[in-house]
């Protein structure tokens, strides 16, 4: 068994009402100037919160412009107007673009080093701001994860800062803030969190430690992904969500995804499809790829999402990728690139485009040559 480290916040609280323990906390550790990254949408349930730390005595200023996955040129903005404030916390308020804004703003905004020296992994020196994050979608994790994903436009291609640096001191994860999104968001966000998981539990570097958030997770998102695409307002659905999400969350640190992931940036980068649809229309093609590595885990996965047991592993195995695939039609997600705008001559750039994330890509239980990316391409076309 190999060992793995599972760095989290400090500080994780996970319930109706958890707004307002940040508030408390912040305002209980005597911080003042108080920096949000959210998006305009968003500034409805985000002015509440803001209300109540003024209250208690901090200055708030409100960055609200990441309104879609940031591009890198976007992060400076937000970088520039928190330089100008100097906050004592950030916080993170939204989905994953606008919480892993917040978090590499709260390590650089000290000026030390900029946002292309710390491209990569473990290249950031280290972060003195408080932070805190609360997710609004229930799908990336990003609240507890050590990685920000930003859209580097000259490359078209998706880049991540990677470091335990930029884990949150807090993650508050209130489903109350999810009813909000409407279903094709919560469908997005839903596959994002259930792909998390199980490239996590399928995975060459797959723990036991961590198979157990993976499988709850999978089971949660499976029974209620379908119940709060239909009814927003699904106080009990939005909560497993929410902690089915956290659970895929826990999962990246020490594992991280695979080849779905490394696949879908370039769909993200270059057609700006959004990430969860882009997970969804790859997941249950890599997954027959992988098959041939890894049929007992897959086998397991079948299970958790409620498949009735074949004649042998290999059976169970693919009939839980068929389950996977009609969970992502049920809930409204295309089923090919093709209906996503992509054209079929795009494949080859692609391919070469998403050979590059080798960080993601040694970590897929089989080799994936280009040729074999090509071919899921090709296949999910």
């Amino acid at each position: 068994m190999r060992t793995v480290s599972l760095e989290r916040p400090r500080k994780i609280v996970i319930g109706p009402g958890s707004v307002q323990n940040c508030v408390d906390d912040i305002l209980a550790f005597g911080l003042h100037r108080v920096f949000i990254v959210t998006s305009s949408p968003l500034l409805g349930l985000v002015d509440p919160m803001a209300s109540a730390l003024k209250a208690g005595g901090a200055y708030v200023e409100i960055f609200a412009r990441i309104n879609t996955e940031p591009s890198i040129g976007l992060f400076e903005q937000a970088l520039n107007a928190a330089r100008a404030m100097q906050p004592d916390a950030v916080v993170g308020f939204g989905g994953g673009s606008p919480m892993d804004v917040a978090k590499v703003v709260a390590a650089l905004h000290n000026g030390r080093q900029t946002l292309p020296e710390v491209l990569g992994i473990d290249l950031l020196e280290g972060r003195t701001t408080y932070l805190a994050c609360l997710p609004t979608t229930a799908g990336t994790g990003s609240e507890v994860t050590p990685y920000a994903i930003f859209h580097d436009e000259a490359e078209q291609l998706k880049k991540g800062v990677v470091s335990s640096h930029i884990i949150p001191n807090a993650a508050y994860i209130d489903p109350e803030l999810t009813r909000s999104m409407p279903p094709s968001v919560t469908s997005a966000t839903g596959m994002d969190a259930m792909t998390h998981c199980i490239e996590s539990y399928v995975n060459k570097y797959a723990h036991p430690m961590v198979d157990m958030y993976a499988i709850t997770g999978i089971k949660l998102i499976a029974e209620n992904l379908p119940r709060a695409v239909e009814d927003g307002d699904d106080l009990e659905a939005r909560s497993n969500m929410a902690l089915g999400s956290l659970c895929g969350g826990l999962c990246l640190g020490p594992v991280n995804t695979g080849a779905v992931h490394a696949l879908a940036y370039p769909l993200g980068g270059e057609f700006h499809v959004a990430h969860g649809v882009s997970n969804s229309v790859l997941l249950p093609h890599v997954a027959e790829f992988n098959l041939l590595a890894t049929p007992r885990r897959f086998a397991d996965i079948a299970v958790a999402i409620g498949v009735e047991p074949g004649a042998n592993v290999n059976e169970t195995a693919e009939k839980g990728i068929r389950r996977i695939m009609s969970l992502s039609r049920q809930v409204g997600i295309p089923a090919h690139m093709r209906e996503l705008g992509v054209p079929e001559d795009a494949i080859p750039g692609m391919a070469q485009s998403a050979m590059k994330v080798t960080r993601l890509l040694r970590l897929n239980p089989r080799e994936v040559t280009l040729s074999d990316a090509e071919a899921i391409y090709r296949a999910a076309y």
